[in-house]
């Protein structure tokens, strides 16, 4: 039987870890795309100025727009070849970060994430979204990143939502490998292949996989509430340290090496839905776990126990924390046939998947998280 483990090369993560970022530039050569929206770009000028005075490097600012688009990707390559870039660095949230991953094709690639909101930083594959933000497709490279460098002190100055959200979507990370452990169904096993352009082999979950995604839903159920608090106060404490590393290295090497499920595959489908775009990937991940519980009929102290934990950090367990208040039965049809195309994630459930039942997964995990909210249980 044919196993895989993907991981990073290296993951370094401390306070002021960003003052390092020129040192591994320099492994490299002497420029670096960067790969940030502007805004982010403001929040560590500093940082970024003296990281470059130390180590001679030069960081060749993008202008990224924001998505995680193949016309997005197209011009930031043009500008990569333009200012001959020795390699790439993908600073910011999950998007800008998948956007580094496409430019650099599994090559050079430097990820300095500056919030904690997805698993994204430490593998090896991308969301491909449209320009106007509908779920695209899944690209898959060579290999992981080479560094994931994480400054614990910038995450902790960004909103607490965006801790959240990264722990929605490592909330999925267990339930999906459990079932894709249980179906045993394929993992992707890294090997190289473009946007569409060719099947990645495949391998089954290893057991290193599994314990870590059962860590990182342990570690959310431990220190979720308590790094929240001292994200809200700007504070890196223990428990901020233990549940950024849950959300970025835990979360990223169980998913990736131990597969996805029904969780990320409802989220894709939601994506098309217009009132979930201003909410954040994990946000809709969090709602989709609930969904893939009730679909496989979990018991009900681990539902009410997901349940429990959304609601203590802010995450969404209906459909209306999601910008969807109403939803017609075309809607509800159109999420469940896109989380259901041939290649998603939802088909290493360990069982037949049907539009039908993911239509009554939707609309019976929104009726039991509204009851849930109301103390009704």
């Amino acid at each position: 039987m044919r196993k895989a483990f993907i991981s990073p090369a290296k993951y370094v993560q401390g306070e002021d870890e960003l003052y390092n970022l020129g040192y591994f530039v320099s492994l490299y050569g002497k420029s670096a795309l960067l790969i940030s929206h502007p805004d982010d770009v403001a929040r560590v000028r500093g940082q970024l100025d003296a990281t470059a005075a130390k180590f001679g490097v030069t960081f060749v600012e993008s202008g990224f727009q924001g998505e995680c688009s193949r016309q997005e990707v197209a011009r930031l390559e043009e500008l990569a070849k333009k200012n001959n870039c020795d390699c790439t660095v993908g600073l910011g949230g999950g998007k800008a970060i998948d956007t580094a991953k496409c430019v650099a094709k599994g090559a050079a690639l430097i990820i300095a994430p500056t919030i904690a909101a997805t698993d994204a930083p430490t593998s090896h594959s991308a969301v491909l979204y449209t320009p106007d933000g509908a779920f695209d497709d899944y690209a898959y490279f060579v290999q992981s990143p080479n560094v994931v460098l994480v400054d614990t002190k910038i995450i902790a100055n960004a909103p607490a939502r965006f801790l959240a959200a990264g722990m929605g979507d490592a909330l999925s990370t267990y339930f999906e490998a459990r079932a894709t452990s249980a179906s045993f169904s394929n993992v992707n096993a890294g090997l190289p292949c473009g946007f569409r352009e060719g099947k990645c082999g495949g391998a089954k979950p290893t057991k290193t996989a599994m314990a870590l995604a059962e860590l990182c839903y342990q570690t959310l159920l431990e220190d979720g509430v308590k790094a929240m608090q001292a994200c809200s106060c700007k504070q890196v404490t223990p428990a901020l340290e233990n549940i950024i590393e849950a959300n970025s290295l835990l979360s990223g090497l169980g998913f990736e090496s131990g597969g996805l499920a029904a969780a990320h595959a409802v989220h894709d489908g939601l994506t098309i839905l217009e009132g979930t775009h201003q909410y954040y990937h994990g946000e809709k991940v969090a709602f989709g776990t609930i969904v893939q519980l009730v679909l496989e009929n979990a018991p009900t102290e681990e539902l009410e126990e997901v349940l429990e934990f959304c609601l203590k950090i802010g995450l969404p367990v209906c459909l209306a924390d999601i910008g969807v208040p109403k939803i017609t039965d075309d809607e509800l049809r159109q999420v469940a046939e896109k989380a259901c195309i041939p290649e998603e994630s939802i088909h290493s459930m360990p069982f037949p998947i049907t539009v039908e039942s993911v239509m009554a997964a939707i609309i019976t995990a929104d009726r039991i998280g509204n009851a849930y909210k109301a103390g009704g249980k």
